[in-house]
């Protein structure tokens, strides 16, 4: 009687498991260096405002030991030293800085999103050449923009005197590209659609402009309208090759009597309220953006991506 004889099945080499610590080293491992780097760039940037901002609130004089919470740098009324509140020269330089701010604001942005709504729906090579135009502030160096206009309003445009005029004048100009950078990406998701939709219900150019576009338009102009306002805020090269007499900003103040040696604490407090104006209107801005797009269910970053107009 024959046996038969079973072979076993040659079977494939199973692979060798990968070590743990050789899988760690995959492109995907957690990016330490990188993290790293960044708080350390966070420690070097945020930590020197942290301490300017402490010394505002010293009780004593010194810039180098603190001695003591308290206001007299904001609201103090002693004539030992000048509060921000008291001091004559301090809080005309708050009024023009918030004074400036509104009036860039409410002329860029009219003429940004006109500007934005022009080159979107007009086609043509002058449409394609003026869309350079929209990142002109972002290839013009500043200082050559403040200085050519200065020499602009000093020989042509003698009308427009340097201060108040002038620095208007100028941060509209280097501004107006956040309005139509924001607006016309607006545009561009919107599409023309609802333009075309309302004029099929017979409503007039103007009128489908005025009563669907804009409204759908006011979350990007109010983005740009705190990015504006924000920027103005923080400006110190035009409106120091600009300025006037009387028509001194909170950063030309700063940059002035620091670099003249009377850094005292009252300085800082000048300081730690423009950080604040810009903090509060950034987050005003957020806040706003949020609630005008309540039904576009974007996230967070989405929201701050457009207030920081990227």
């Amino acid at each position: 009687m024959a046996t038969a004889v079973i072979t076993p099945t040659a079977t494939a080499p199973s692979a060798a498991p990968v070590p743990a610590k050789r899988r760690r080293r995959g492109p995907w491992r957690h990016p330490w260096g990188l993290e790293g780097f960044t708080w350390l760039y966070l420690i070097w940037s945020i930590v020197p405002i942290g301490v300017a901002v402490l010394f505002s609130f010293n009780r004593g004089k010194s810039q180098s030991s603190f001695q003591g919470l308290s206001l007299r740098w904001y609201t103090g009324t002693s004539k030992a030293y000048g509060s921000v509140l008291h001091d004559p020269t301090l809080h005309a330089a708050v009024v023009q800085t918030l004074k400036l701010g509104l009036f860039v604001t409410l002329i860029t942005i009219p003429l940004g999103v006109g500007f934005a709504i022009g080159i979107d729906r007009w086609r043509g090579r002058t449409s394609n050449g003026l869309n350079l135009v929209m990142i002109f502030s972002f290839v013009v160096p500043e200082l050559l923009l403040a200085v050519a206009l200065m020499f602009v309003f000093l020989q042509l445009l003698k009308f427009i005197h340097l201060g108040d005029g002038a620095e208007t004048a100028a941060l509209v100009v280097w501004n107006i590209s956040w309005p139509a950078i924001i607006v016309r990406a607006r545009l561009v998701t919107i599409g023309r659609v609802f333009e075309e939709a309302a004029a099929d219900l017979g409503a007039s150019r103007f009128s489908a402009i005025w009563r669907v576009l804009l409204p759908m338009l006011m979350p990007a102009i109010f983005a740009s309208a705190v990015l504006t306002f924000a920027s103005v805020i923080d400006d110190f090269v035009i409106v120091e090759q600009l300025s006037g007499p009387g028509s001194q900003t909170m950063s030309v103040l700063i940059y002035s009597q620091a670099h003249g040696g009377n850094n005292g604490p009252a300085l800082n407090a000048l300081a730690t309220l423009m950080l604040l104006f810009s903090l509060v209107v950034a987050g005003l801005g957020y806040v706003a953006y949020r609630l005008m797009t309540k039904g576009e269910r974007g996230n967070t970053a989405a929201a701050l991506t457009s207030i920081a107009g990227m």
